[in-house]
């Protein structure tokens, strides 16, 4: 739309932040060293050619396992620009987890960052001094939109990790849908928090930052305190994050004294928001807004806009702009999503979609439904105002005597229970019930939690078979690196019933 909406303004005031993109500018800060893009270019194309002597060519793997560094970045833009694929490997792993990795995507380079000692392969002191001693990169291979460029191990919070495969043209695309949901320039500066092996570090904010000529600070590892100092400090305009990552922030003691007014994008996604987290940064003049997606949508697929985040602090938004979206309807066909309707498993399909999981076809085909829709295995709602909301993953759905309980339904009745800071509820087996419901409760440091008081609690606010059979109080919750809760974890704790509960 092009219109006045800020009352007449002369042409000399117009446009406000105008997108200049300038090789001089600051591409990626990292505390006290700055790269420009011009720079960085010039990295880049050394990178490339180091990693082509290494033996390079286009298709093969690279990986990196390191924290999140302005080399990342190098290694990640040489790789593609050699048609080859980069794969980032979770640092939080185990020797014999990353081994399996290897294993799976059998990069030709392996590099490993600081802090990593359980794998070999070419240190970032050694790729250094490769890349120093390189010449310019002499031919450039052609690199068609379809060709992969990056694999992205899904977090495996069951069975095997599998490596979603992501093409020029996915990652362009998703980074077309974000920008189409706010707009950046050159003048933003913003944060890279999230790890680089999970998609949103790149997807969202990181990729359309510097493609509209901004700045990207990196950051190796989340601090809440750090993080506020940052923003503070550097003017940051925009990061993104997991829910986690901002309730720390808000209870951080510096929280009321900072700064926060250049912040004008902030997305979170990875799991729902406690409302009263939202309302924290709401009540400081920042609207945060909800995003969902997955690793195999490279990642966004929803959003919340700015108008309208308020009055829905905890809703995923609307579908972007290039993503379809469908429901599964339970006789397993396509269906049209039905605005004020019931929640159904989403699906999704568009150009930003993975192309597949790396040598799994037949998981990639089970994954899709009429051959081109894929299965997200979310339960989402709309709203007659299509705002929507994520209810539960279809598999942590827990079936008791027939009835569907929903995990997320009682944990947001948890979290309001005076105390408690978190809580996940997991499904075991039970001879009477087929299943029930088990709560884990993460409170507040130095909180109590009264058990009985907390099951009166569910009873007030849940029908009976909702209602947990066990409460456990647990000093904290299990979470993979990007924050999610380990349910996998948290099942394998628990042993069948064999005292069925009575209050169907």
């Amino acid at each position: 739309m092009i219109g006045n909406q800020g009352g007449n303004q002369g042409l000399g005031s117009w446009p406000r932040r105008r997108a200049r993109l300038s090789p001089g500018a600051v591409a990626l800060s990292q505390g006290a060293r700055e790269l420009t893009y011009a720079e960085l270019a010039d990295r880049v194309d050394r990178w490339a050619s180091a990693l082509t002597r290494l033996g390079v060519r286009r298709g093969d793997r690279v990986a990196w396992l390191g924290a999140n560094d302005i080399a990342t970045f190098e290694a990640f833009f040489a790789t593609t620009l050699l048609g080859a694929v980069f794969v980032p490997l979770n640092t939080r792993l185990a020797p014999v987890e990353l081994r399996y990795l290897l294993e799976d995507c059998e990069p030709t380079v392996v590099v490993i960052g600081g802090g990593v000692d359980q794998l070999e392969g070419y240190s970032l002191s050694r790729m250094a001094e490769l890349v120093e001693a390189a010449d310019p990169l002499v031919d450039e291979p052609e690199v068609a939109l379809d060709h992969p460029a990056l694999i992205l191990y899904t977090s495996g919070t069951t069975g095997k990790p599998k490596g979603a495969v992501l093409t020029h043209a996915n990652l362009t695309w998703n980074t077309v849908n974000q920008l189409v949901q706010f707009d950046l320039h050159e003048p933003d500066r913003a944060l890279c928090i999230a790890p680089l092996f999970h998609a949103v570090g790149l997807g969202q904010i990181t990729l359309p930052t510097l493609l509209k000529g901004g700045r990207v600070e990196v950051v190796t590892k989340f601090d809440a305190g750090t993080i506020l100092e940052l923003i503070h400090r550097l003017r940051i305009t925009s990061f993104s994050c997991v829910p986690t990552m901002l309730q720390l922030m808000a209870e951080h003691p510096s929280w009321p004294d900072v700064d926060l007014s250049s912040l004008e994008h902030v997305i979170y996604g990875g799991s729902s928001i406690k409302a009263s987290v939202a309302l924290e940064w709401l009540d400081r003049g920042v609207a945060v807004l909800q995003g969902y997606g997955m690793t195999e949508a490279s990642p966004g697929v929803y959003m919340a806009v700015h108008d309208g985040a308020t009055e829905h602090p905890t809703s995923i938004g609307v579908p972007h702009f290039f993503t379809d979206v469908a429901h599964r309807s339970d006789d397993g066909k396509v269906a049209e999503i039905e605005l004020g309707g019931p929640g159904r498993e989403l699906l999704i399909r568009g150009p930003h979609v993975f192309a597949g999981y790396w040598n799994r076809p037949d998981e990639t085909n089970d994954s899709l439904v009429d051959e081109q829709w894929f299965r997200t295995g979310d339960v989402v709602r709309s709203d007659p105002d299509g705002w929507s909301y994520v209810v539960d993953r279809v598999k942590d759905v827990i079936i008791s005597g027939g009835e569907n309980i929903y995990p997320a339904e009682v944990e947001a009745v948890a979290v309001t229970f005076e105390g408690v800071r978190s809580a996940a509820v997991v499904g075991t087996p039970d001879e009477r019930w087929g299943e029930v419901g088990v709560a884990f409760v993460e409170p507040f440091a130095g909180a109590r939690i009264d058990e009985q008081a907390l099951r009166r609690h569910f009873e007030t606010h849940l029908a009976r078979f909702k209602v947990p059979r066990d409460i456990e109080i647990v000093g904290e919750l299990p979470r993979n690196a990007t924050g999610k809760v380990l349910r996998s974890a948290l099942r394998n704790n628990l042993r069948p019933s064999d005292s069925p509960r009575e209050n169907k």
